[in-house]
């Protein structure tokens, strides 16, 4: 790779990336050093630039990012890779993303905590599912035409260790509605490129908000249904 001659595209992509990070911060969904982000830098090899590890992630600079090899490894700059790189990379192969956005939203964190708790199946697997269905909101997920369907968002137990995580989130990617959730740890939103990624991740914390609600509601309430 000629560094001179991609820098003009990495210098706007890492623009587009901070300024994507401090609106996620700003919505409340990575407070403190919380989430991390990435978008694919180039192909072949693959290169993902991405926040670095332990900073506050509003506040974070174009030249405060990393790039990272396909082994996890930083390639550039100063900063120390995540431990979830491995899950962001078995994304980008597995699903052909461009953008990997991991939030730590209280609806995220609840629900995927929720979701294994309330199933003994689930306890007993550490894999879930989390059904979100009949909104209009589902329609700004690719691929979604109506409201009358269901998202069935995959919801694993947490793993400190990453690679053994990633490998159990790689049979599950194929048919996730463009994100994944670890319990008590939040949500994994992507897309093709960072624009459809804030999307699908601005999508899918409205319909994780509307689902544990309607929970709460349920219960002051045992009458209403959605």
């Amino acid at each position: 790779m000629e560094p001179h001659a991609c820098r003009p595209v990495t210098e706007a992509l890492a623009l587009e990336l901070t300024a994507a990070m401090a609106e996620i911060h700003r919505r409340g969904w990575c407070d403190g050093t919380g989430g991390n982000f990435s978008c694919v830098q180039q192909r072949d090899p693959l290169r993902l630039l991405m926040a670095p590890s332990g900073v506050h992630k509003g506040r974070v600079a174009p030249g405060d990012l990393i790039s990272v090899d396909g082994s996890g490894s930083v390639v550039e700059g100063s900063g120390k890779a995540s431990a979830e790189t491995a899950l962001h990379l078995e994304i980008v192969e597995r699903c052909g993303a461009g953008a990997v956005l991991h939030t730590h939203s209280q609806a995220g964190t609840l629900l995927s905590q929720w979701a294994i708790q309330s199933d003994p199946a689930a306890q007993a697997s550490g894999a879930g599912v989390l059904g979100i269905a009949n909104l209009e909101m589902l329609k700004g997920l690719e691929g979604f035409r109506t409201h009358a369907c269901e998202a069935r968002l995959p919801v694993l137990a947490n793993d400190q260790d990453l690679a053994r995580l990633s490998a159990r989130a790689k049979p599950l990617l194929a048919e996730a509605p463009h994100g994944l959730l670890i319990a008590g740890h939040g949500l994994y939103a992507w897309g093709r490129g960072l624009e459809e990624a804030m999307r699908h991740l601005e999508i899918l914390e409205f319909l994780l908000e509307q689902r544990w609600r309607q929970l709460l509601l349920n219960a002051l309430s045992p009458t209403i249904r959605p």
